[in-house]
């Protein structure tokens, strides 16, 4: 495969390793991004890279709580313009309350709203907007206490990130924090017991190679690894993270003083997974031409 400068680029962006050691490492994996990511961990070039945050997907993700349930819901569409319009806003929301009635994505489409199903509305709206648009995905929290929280919200109650935060015990101002911190650091489980097993033995590979390289004894590997494996679970489980309000305290230790326990959370953004591809300019212009 051949290796373009646009990889080399999108790799040295995701990973802050030297350009040459991005190449080097997509030659040796055959122009794999992810095996590349690994490689340069192992060598120890680049830190935990997350995937690229190049998104096909423009939309909005709206929330809505009502008594002890919240819901998150993604709506997307093909342009950012469409996301600023009061009709597209308007049918974003009024889908996220009729989210509050239902339990999966299957029965959202399938409810009613206003006399059509959700799937119905959706398709009138693109024949009168002219944009393709779909309802891609939903969160359902439940709890004593569920707070709601969206990162630069472009109408109430809708934007780009969407939080859902479920409490044991009655502190929404402290549901709230907790929430922007979510949206902010972006954890991949509540706590160590909720983490992907298979998430967990790939970094775990990752920091033994790590530490196979330095040199060391195997008793001082193992410790190494241990101490790292630590670090890493401290970093991703939203329990165990520097709470952004007060690193000086665990999100858990602040949820202690503050007479709460978290119980779970939800996090929806926008095009979130989704890849976009991506052409040079000129060679789209020249295929329009041609």
């Amino acid at each position: 495969m051949a290796i373009t400068a646009a990889m080399v680029k999108e790799l040295r962006d995701s990973t802050g390793a030297g350009m040459m050691d991005a190449k080097k490492a997509l030659v040796e994996n055959g122009g794999d991004m992810e095996a590349a990511v690994d490689w340069l961990r192992t060598k120890g070039l680049a830190k935990a890279a997350k995937k690229s945050g190049r998104t096909a997907a423009e939309g909005l993700v709206a929330v809505c709580v009502e008594g002890g349930k919240g819901v998150a819901v993604e709506v997307n569409s093909e342009t950012d313009f469409v996301g600023k319009n009061a009709e597209f806003q308007t049918m974003v929301g009024g889908i996220a309350k009729v989210a509050l009635t239902v339990d999966d994505i299957d029965a959202l489409l399938a409810a009613d709203m206003g006399g059509k199903t959700v799937a119905e509305v959706v398709t009138d709206k693109i024949a009168v907007i002219g944009e393709n648009m779909s309802v891609r995905r939903m969160a359902v929290l439940e709890g004593e206490q569920v707070v709601s929280y969206v990162h630069n919200a472009v109408v109430e109650d809708m934007g780009k990130i969407g939080v859902l935060v479920a409490l044991k015990g009655d502190n929404e101002a402290f549901g709230r924090q907790v929430a922007m911190h979510i949206a902010a650091v972006n954890p991949a489980s509540l706590s160590e017991d909720d983490l992907d097993a298979a998430v967990v033995e790939h970094e775990k590979e990752i920091l033994t190679q790590q530490a196979r390289e330095s040199g060391k004894p195997e008793q001082v590997i193992e410790k190494m690894i241990i101490g790292r494996m630590k670090k890493f679970l401290s970093e991703v489980t939203l329990l165990g993270q520097s709470f952004v309000v007060n690193p000086d305290l665990t999100v858990a230790a602040a949820a202690k003083e503050a007479g709460v326990e978290i119980t779970g959370f939800a996090r929806l953004e926008v095009g979130e997974g989704i890849e976009k591809k991506e052409e040079d300019f000129a060679a789209e212009v020249a295929k329009m031409n041609s």
